[in-house]
């Protein structure tokens, strides 16, 4: 799990009558996996120890907490902190005089009244968090499948135990149950090497499924319905397809594809002689244009099963990275 910076900032007009207005910014490393409501009881600590006396810290409630970016953007507080990080990098890219980067600091602005329940939807609780995660990993589980048979037919102690993963940011907590949910990494074609005889997290024998008679291969990458994607876009809409891992001609669909058929202003396509416009990255990373959408499913999709391409715009000339 990729570690990011963020800076927070509480706004002073906010803060309660014999507050320590002298704290201007607080900063936190947080993992990419989890999410903003999450980070909230290590910050009220903070702030409790440093910024609020007493009475003020009896007058604060929790609930009243949200962020916003700072352009003056409410933060979706049920999104992946990782992706929120991508969605202000690609931004960046619009402004005037901009250069690529991943090494943006994400600066975000702490309110602490006047939650704007209109936009927010729901309260930004870790329950409703908690609520938002399920629902996204299910909703990745049909789009691979078929079906939700795999999350519907785990235990509720493992259903919590993916999200306790997240909480506690425990890797092998989640991906004790995650394994069982997700594509293997196992090769399915002839001229592919065999996966090396170890016990990596990323492939599992196929009896980790209860009542699975069939070979490795029906839980290989390659073998999924689709791949759950998502396109983002700077300041605009989120874009969301089918995305089958083989192509009708049977070649394996690569990510340069992928944006060619979706965004073919942007990404060219390579007999076309014109330069792409724009740039892929995926969990924070330049992501190759040769890179095959199933390899992409299976290692390079967030927690809650979602790979999540986020594109920035290159000016004339530009490269990227």
């Amino acid at each position: 799990m990729v570690e990011g910076s963020s800076e927070d900032e509480e706004d002073g007009d906010e803060l309660p009558a014999n507050s320590d207005r002298g704290l201007e910014c607080y900063y936190i490393q947080a993992p990419r996996v989890s999410y903003l409501p999450l980070l909230v009881p290590e910050i009220k600590r903070y702030l409790h120890d440093v910024v609020f006396d007493e009475a003020a810290a009896r007058l604060i409630k929790e609930e009243d907490w949200w962020f916003e970016s700072e352009e003056g953007n409410l933060l979706k507080w049920h999104w992946p902190i990782g992706l929120i990080y991508d969605n202000h990098t690609i931004s960046q890219s619009t402004r005037p005089n901009a250069v690529p980067s991943v090494f943006t600091p994400l600066r975000l602005i702490l309110h602490l009244v006047s939650p704007p329940t209109e936009k927010l939807l729901l309260s930004p609780s870790a329950d409703a968090c908690k609520q938002a995660f399920m629902g996204q990993l299910k909703e990745a589980d049909f789009i691979r499948w078929g079906n939700t048979k795999r999350m519907t037919g785990l235990r509720k102690a493992e259903q919590d135990g993916l999200w306790e993963g997240i909480k506690e940011h425990n890797f092998d907590e989640y991906w004790r149950v995650a394994s069982k949910i997700t594509p293997t990494t196992v090769p399915t074609r002839s001229n592919s090497p065999p996966p090396p005889p170890s016990t990596s997290l990323h492939t599992r024998p196929p009896s980790a499924d209860p009542g699975s008679g069939g070979g490795p291969d029906r839980d290989g990458a390659a073998s999924v319905r689709n791949v759950p994607v998502r396109i983002y876009l700077p300041d605009g809409p989120v874009l969301q397809d089918l995305v089958p891992p083989v192509l009708d001609d049977g070649s394996m669909h690569t990510l340069a594809a992928f944006l060619t058929a979706r965004l073919p202003l942007l990404f060219p396509a390579p007999d076309s002689g014109k330069a792409n416009l724009a740039y892929a990255i995926v969990q924070g990373v330049p992501a190759p244009p040769e890179a095959e959408m199933a390899w992409l499913g299976a290692c390079m999709a967030g927690a809650d099963g979602w790979v999540n391409v986020c594109v920035g715009l290159l000016r004339e000339g530009a490269r990227y990275p």
